[in-house]
């Protein structure tokens, strides 16, 4: 008789172990979000970029709600202290860093395209057009520079953190993966959009092959198809009027019509880095009072 409350005890015990406890459901949706994104198409154009951007929207979104969760806000108060929090937190700044020179170069690039624009409309030329088409030229030099030292500022960066400790329990561990699976995309997202920014359209497959290593490999396609940008275009159009010495009416033509590509191009994704801008800093600081609360 004396063996049957030990019986039950062992039986309770091998119930709990053999039935891990499921994710949250907002986690489940989160990863949903950056399935989707991920398995996105990769073609380096503006409608698939502004695919991907939209995709981004909804899972950052998904991250913001999940701080809010007393599971999520227990995990970061409990492991407060430990390597990862650290490297979530620096994420985050590397995430805003990069999204801030995103959002800077197109703002510089609108200014330059609208100035243009401009005088194409009110049927200037001359002088004063091939002026300010040099100047844009330069503009987009300095442009390239700065998304240039952008991009080499984010090599390296874009680490995974090893957890070793064996005192995290499974839910925490898939927020942890969660969490820097999400730095990772985000990151990856933004370094294809400065790269079409700068017209930089051939995209090194290395990049996501290294993300792929950093991310469950089944999420990630390396299929890379590489298309002129908008903003490659304009260069184009820039330098074929700047240096012609024949007639320049059909190169103005052509350049007005990929400026009004490339600044519909603008907008959107402004629009959308702007958004995600936004969050960003809102899940940053939502963090930040957590941990010190």
């Amino acid at each position: 008789m004396a063996a049957s409350p030990l019986n039950t005890k062992s039986n309770f015990h091998g119930r709990s172990i053999s039935l891990p406890s499921r994710p949250h459901p907002l986690i489940l949706k989160c990863n949903e979000h950056l399935d989707t994104l991920l398995k996105a198409s990769n073609e380096t154009s503006s409608s698939s970029l502004s695919h991907k951007i939209d995709g981004l929207r909804d899972l950052i979104e998904c991250v913001e709600k999940m701080i809010q969760l007393p599971l999520t806000q227990d995990a970061l108060v409990h492991e407060h202290q430990e390597n990862w929090v650290n490297n979530l937190l620096d994420g985050s700044l590397r995430l805003l860093d990069v999204c801030t020179s995103a959002k800077d170069a197109l703002i510089h690039t609108k200014e330059c395209t609208r100035e243009l624009q401009s005088i194409i409309r009110r049927r200037g030329g001359g002088l004063e057009l091939t002026a300010e088409a040099k100047k844009f030229l330069t503009s987009r030099k300095i442009v390239k520079k700065a998304i240039s030292k952008a991009l080499t500022n984010l090599k390296g960066n874009a680490k995974k953190c090893n957890i070793i400790s064996t005192n995290i329990d499974h839910q925490t561990m898939t927020l942890i993966n969660l969490l820097q699976d999400v730095e990772m995309a985000t990151l990856s997202t933004f370094e294809t959009i400065l790269q079409f920014i700068s017209g930089t359209t051939q995209l090194k497959s290395n990049t996501w092959l290294s993300i792929s290593k950093l991310i469950q490999p089944k999420r990630v396609s390396c299929s890379l198809v590489a298309e002129e940008s908008e903003f490659a275009q304009v260069d184009v159009a820039l330098q074929s009027f700047v240096f012609s010495k024949t007639s320049k009416l059909e190169e103005v033509n052509d350049l007005h019509t990929n400026l009004e590509k490339m600044d519909s191009c603008i907008q959107d994704f402004e629009e959308g880095l702007e958004f995600l801008f936004r969050r960003l800093i809102k899940i940053r600081v939502s963090i930040l009072n957590i941990l010190n609360h």
